[in-house]
């Protein structure tokens, strides 16, 4: 029995030494959350970190804005070996994203990048308070709380992209390779979301124009889910669509993406993705409106070490930069060619085509419902 009592004990003591010599595993709290993508040991000697990335609403692996964004910091960095982390804010709030760029500051970063017109106010802010810091605002430009003021510093430049003419070459395409019911599911109504649908819809209109079709042969369903998550509501609409009749949903709202999905995968209907290539993510994806974020990023950074950063500027990225694209190589399409996107694309490069945007000429918002269309009849869906 003491032998017994004796190798238990010592078993006991072994497995009490393994743990006490095991390495902890702490959860990092939301508002500083590391990417797998850049784990501890990615920092300097210091423990600090050079790039930085605040995530907008939304994860780092959203399949969308913020990953996208992600990629061009962290191919960047990857290619010069320089540290780099993202932060998470704690929530959707001026206060939060200063409280993560502040984390990101004492972090050691030299360039933060911000993905998200909620950054505007944000980074107005902050470009005074750190003017030793670079700023990239992605989706916008600096601005105080009641838009009176617009104003980018020497530290920061802004970035938008000319989504109504992305939203244009998918609308187009739709219609040429022979869809005439669609929809259009957006997440929050603001500027860029905004942009996609108004271009889509007047894609979808230009292109059954040139085919000959009736006035009014061409319907788009049209509804705004005022969110940037996946949810039982988006993705139950989704699939009221198809049911109804709709073929093919432009999903632009981040994982409202997921929604239109997984409504499409039960109904045998067809998706564009959004400002990424996300046809890997399901098989009814058929194309995608996709804005260079990942190269904007890459470029902007490069341009900061190669000392010819931009501060002060607002920077536009269309389809006369190559800032917008369809992914040809990934898309699904039976009728529309890659000649008929060369010529249309060439085109928008050259601004022959006039698009409406979610504003006029003297700033004035514009509704989707004043946009003027012939072939094509939208419908908003409250």
């Amino acid at each position: 029995m003491k032998r017994i009592l004796a190798i238990i004990l010592a078993v006991v003591l072994a497995v009490s030494m393994v743990a006490c010599g095991a390495p902890q595993t702490s959860t990092p709290s939301e508002s500083a959350a590391p990417s797998e993508s850049a784990p501890a040991e990615s920092a300097g000697g210091d423990g600090k970190f050079e790039l930085a990335l605040i995530t907008d609403i939304g994860t780092i692996d959203d399949k969308s804005f913020n990953q996208g964004s992600w990629e061009g910091l962290k191919k960047y960095a990857e290619e010069k070996n320089i540290t780099h982390k993202y932060y998470k804010p704690s929530e959707k709030s001026t206060d939060a994203y200063l409280s993560s760029i502040e984390l990101a500051v004492k972090g050691g970063a030299k360039v933060i990048v911000t993905p998200g017109f909620l950054f505007e106010e944000p980074i107005f802010i902050a470009q005074d308070t750190y003017p030793d810091v670079k700023f990239i605002l992605i989706d916008g430009n600096p601005h105080n709380a009641d838009y009176s003021e617009f104003r980018t510093e020497k530290n920061t430049v802004g970035i938008v992209y000319a989504e109504e003419q992305v939203g244009y070459l998918a609308g187009y395409a739709a219609v040429k390779d022979g869809m005439t019911k669609l929809g259009f599911l957006g997440g929050m109504a603001v500027p860029a979301v905004v942009r996609y649908g108004y271009g889509f819809v007047q894609g979808a209109d230009a292109a059954a124009k040139e085919l000959g079709l009736a006035d009014g042969s061409v319907s788009v369903n049209y509804h705004y889910t005022g969110g940037f998550d996946a949810t039982p509501e988006a993705q139950t609409l989704a699939a009221s669509w198809y049911q109804a009749g709709t073929e093919v949903i432009f999903a632009c709202g981040g994982a409202v993406g997921n929604s239109a999905m997984a409504a499409a995968e039960q109904a045998n209907g067809k998706v564009i993705g959004v400002d990424v290539d996300q046809s890997a993510e399901s098989p009814t994806v058929i194309t995608s409106a996709m804005k260079g974020l990942g190269v904007s990023v890459y470029d902007m950074i490069k341009a900061y070490y190669d000392g010819s950063f931009p501060g002060g500027e607002g920077l536009v990225f269309s389809a006369a930069n190559n800032g917008i694209s369809l992914p040809m190589e990934n898309s699904k399409f039976e009728k529309f060619t890659q000649a008929d996107y060369d010529a249309l694309y060439k085109k928008l490069a050259a601004n022959e085509i006039a698009i409406v945007k979610d504003t006029d000429e003297a700033g004035k918002e514009v509704k989707v419902t004043d946009i003027k269309t012939t072939a094509v009849k939208t419908t908003v869906v409250e």
